[in-house]
């Protein structure tokens, strides 16, 4: 078995939540946030307050979204936005943006920040 090391494998820091969630820094388009880490999301996803914030250029998208206790909400997508995590990016990355007013309401309901 290889280590991590020699598989080129990067660190990243993550906070665990009160709601046991995991949260990253992490930079698109140049700008610094704070971003749920979903493994068992199909795609990366930003709130629609985010768009003006990550210098997004949003349009729209014929894809409802679903989430937990969320189904059929209108999206838009990203195209060719630049990530950053830690040392490693990646440009051309996409995002869908969707109403996460739900999630955000949820970490504040528990003490958390939002994201």
């Amino acid at each position: 078995m290889t280590s991590p090391k020699t598989r080129n494998y990067l660190k990243i820091k993550f906070k665990v939540t009160k709601t046991n969630h995991l949260v990253i820094k992490a930079k698109i388009n140049g700008i610094s946030g704070s971003f749920i880490l979903d493994t068992g999301a199909s795609n990366s996803c930003v709130g629609f307050d985010a768009v003006e914030q990550f210098n997004l250029h949003a349009i729209d998208s014929r894809t409802l979204a679903a989430g937990a206790g969320a189904t059929d909400m209108v999206t838009k997508i990203s195209h060719n936005n630049h990530l950053q995590l830690g040392t490693w990016t990646m440009n051309n990355f996409e995002l869908v943006i969707f109403d996460l007013t739900h999630v955000n309401q949820a970490l504040i309901t528990h003490k958390s920040k939002a994201v």
